[in-house]
């Protein structure tokens, strides 16, 4: 195909050219002009050829990241899982993910010396087990990374105290274990749950209602140290300026968030929990998952059903089944509408073992290779360090320290 352009040049000639390629129109310009005469038109007539409006690329968006953790305190239990580290599993494919165990919040309260060393490595364990890919997914002990403990210093000057008499964790945790034992980092276990946070950069968080607080005054907190030393004031340092921390949003799941104790309906499936009874932990063999599923609190009504406020045992165990078996909840619902509960427990029990079954033997070899595991938590410690390094550098010349 030729195309048609008319060059004016400054001898007063014009003249329209055929050309069919960018070789030739260069090729006829070269042969008929001068250098000089031929430079404008030849930069406007080959801008024409080459088109008018050339399309912008798009550059490619970073993924969004997220950070999680969970205590390495008793057994992982089937809320740990379902509420948080299955969901971590389809996360890792689309987000910049974060996964450590978060071994400081563990000692908030009374604990056993001789137990957290190994707990923090069956834990990091149990998150390989269950589907955490460390090629796509950092995964790392929180303490590894010492920036977590310099920030959260760093942040406590920033919080009134007032933000953390308020938390509802702090009353309920001092009150049960009275006030000579309560040390003053149940206080600040929340400045320290934004310092795990913040030094990401990260933009989301998954959580579970009951942590919906401690979130929001992570965000408060960002807010008031990028008010108090970012923008101007930090560029004045000698920083670039802006924001010092990304202000993280919450992702709460849609079903599983909330999973509840085998004993009472209303309360949250836990560690703390005296009774074992309460939960499936997912190293429980086949025997106590059946026993505990066996002897869990139901109700007299003759048949299930999801979302009735005065069933809250039969909603938790049907939203567990939900989960376990991969099946929509109209699915589940038009399954289990005709069953009694002897009927349903076993379907809930060959669920549960079927599930929980890949992940014991996969924890089982995990476990007998300590070098791997090693291995994964020093690579996972190394990368989370290069990113807490560098945020930890901007609070530090925010606020004015005198620099290394």
């Amino acid at each position: 195909m030729s195309h048609i352009f008319r060059a004016d040049f400054r001898l007063g000639r014009s003249v329209d050219i055929g050309v069919s390629t960018s070789k030739d129109l260069l090729r006829f310009l070269s042969a008929s002009f001068s250098a000089v005469d031929a430079i404008a038109p030849v930069f406007d007539a080959f801008a024409a050829f080459r088109s008018p409006n050339p399309p912008l690329k798009k550059l490619p968006q970073a993924p969004k990241r997220i950070v999680s953790g969970v205590q390495p305190t008793g057994s992982i239990h089937l809320g740990n899982y379902l509420g948080a580290i299955k969901n971590w599993i389809s996360l890792q494919n689309t987000h910049d993910t974060l996964f450590f165990i978060v071994d400081l919040h563990a000692i908030t309260l009374p604990y056993d010396p001789k137990t957290l060393s190994k707990a923090t490595r069956d834990t990091a364990a149990i998150y390989l087990a269950c589907g955490v890919d460390p090629s796509k997914a950092s995964v790392f002990v929180q303490s590894h990374v010492r920036a977590h403990v310099e920030l959260l210093w760093l942040l406590s000057s920033a919080t009134p105290v007032g933000w953390l008499n308020k938390m509802i964790q702090f009353k309920e945790k001092s009150r049960k274990t009275g006030d000579e034992n309560v040390g003053v980092a149940l206080l600040t276990y929340p400045v320290l749950m934004a310092s795990d946070i913040l030094l990401y950069q990260s933009d989301f968080v998954p959580v579970g209602e009951d942590q919906k607080q401690h979130l929001e005054l992570t965000r408060e907190l960002a807010e008031r140290v990028n008010y108090l030393y970012g923008g101007r004031k930090w560029k004045k340092l000698g920083g670039r300026g802006g924001a010092i921390f990304k202000v993280p949003e919450p992702l709460i799941p849609p079903a599983g968030a909330r999973v509840m104790s085998l004993v009472d309906g209303l309360s949250k499936m836990s560690k703390s929990s005296s009774s074992d009874q309460s939960r499936i932990n997912l190293l429980d063999p086949k025997d106590v998952i059946a026993n505990k599923i066996k002897r869990c609190k139901t109700d007299s009504f003759p048949y299930l059903e999801f979302d009735n406020p005065e069933r809250p045992e039969c909603d938790n165990l049907l939203s567990i089944y939900q989960l376990i078996s991969g099946r929509t909840k109209e699915e589940v619902a038009q399954e289990c509408k005709g069953m009694n509960w002897g009927t349903f427990k076993s379907v809930l029990t060959d669920a549960l073992v079927d599930h929980l079954h890949p992940i014991q033997v996969r924890y089982e070899e995990i476990t007998s290779d300590s070098a791997y595991l090693d291995r994964i938590l020093a690579e996972g410690a190394a990368k989370a360090s290069d990113i807490a390094d560098s945020t930890l550098d901007n609070v530090y010349q925010a606020m004015g320290f005198l620099r290394r």
